[in-house]
C-alpha cells in the first residue's frame, strides 16, 4: 500500500488550465507561492541556502490517463512517458523553480508554471552536481524545446 500525504498547497496567478505555460522555462519571472501545511514546516530547516527547489506536485484535476497522447510541442502521437503530459497513470508533476525567500511556512518562488490550489507532495534542494548531466538526449523534443518558452496550455488533456 503506497500512502502520499499533500505536505502544502501552491499558490500561482494561474486559475485556469488552458493559456498557462507548459514548463518553467514558460514561465519566468512568474511569481508564487507554497504554503507549508504547520505540521511539516520544521522540514523546511536550512532550505533557505539554496536559490532553487524542485517541486513535485499532483495534478490534481486530471481524470485518468492515456498511454499515448499528443504533447503540446508536438503534433504526433507518443507514449505518455516520454512526455511530461498530465493524464498519467499516477498524475504527479515536476517543476523547478527559484526560491526567493520562506516566511512562517511560505515559500516565496518565480518561474512557477502550476496551477493555483495545486497539492504539493515534496519538495527537493536543486543542486547542479547532483542532478545536472553531460551529453544528454532529449529524443522527439530535440526539435521542439525551442518553443517551450512560447506554448501555453489547452484543453486537450481535460
Amino acid at each position: 500500500m503506497i500512502e502520499v500525504t499533500p505536505i502544502g498547497i501552491i499558490h500561482t496567478p494561474f486559475l485556469e488550465l488552458e493559456g498557462m505555460p507548459i514548463q518553467p522555462a514558460g514561465a519566468v519571472g512568474v511569481k508564487g507561492t507554497i504554503e507549508v501545511f504547520e505540521e511539516f514546516r520544521a522540514g523546511l530547516k536550512d532550505l533557505e541556502g539554496f536559490s532553487h527547489i524542485i517541486l513535485l506536485y499532483v495534478f490534481h484535476l486530471s481524470k485518468g490517463f492515456n498511454l499515448e497522447v499528443i504533447p503540446f510541442l508536438d503534433n504526433v502521437s507518443r507514449g505518455v512517458f516520454a512526455t511530461r503530459a498530465p493524464k498519467r497513470p499516477n498524475p504527479i508533476g515536476i517543476s523547478l523553480v527559484q526560491l526567493d525567500a520562506i516566511e512562517n511556512g511560505m515559500l516565496h518562488v518565480k518561474d512557477v508554471d502550476i496551477l493555483d490550489g495545486t497539492p504539493l507532495l515534496d519538495i527537493k534542494p536543486y543542486v547542479p552536481e547532483f542532478d545536472n548531466r553531460q551529453g544528454v538526449r532529449t529524443g522527439w523534443l530535440e526539435h521542439a524545446r525551442d518553443r517551450v518558452s512560447k506554448q501555453k496550455s489547452d484543453d486537450r488533456f481535460k
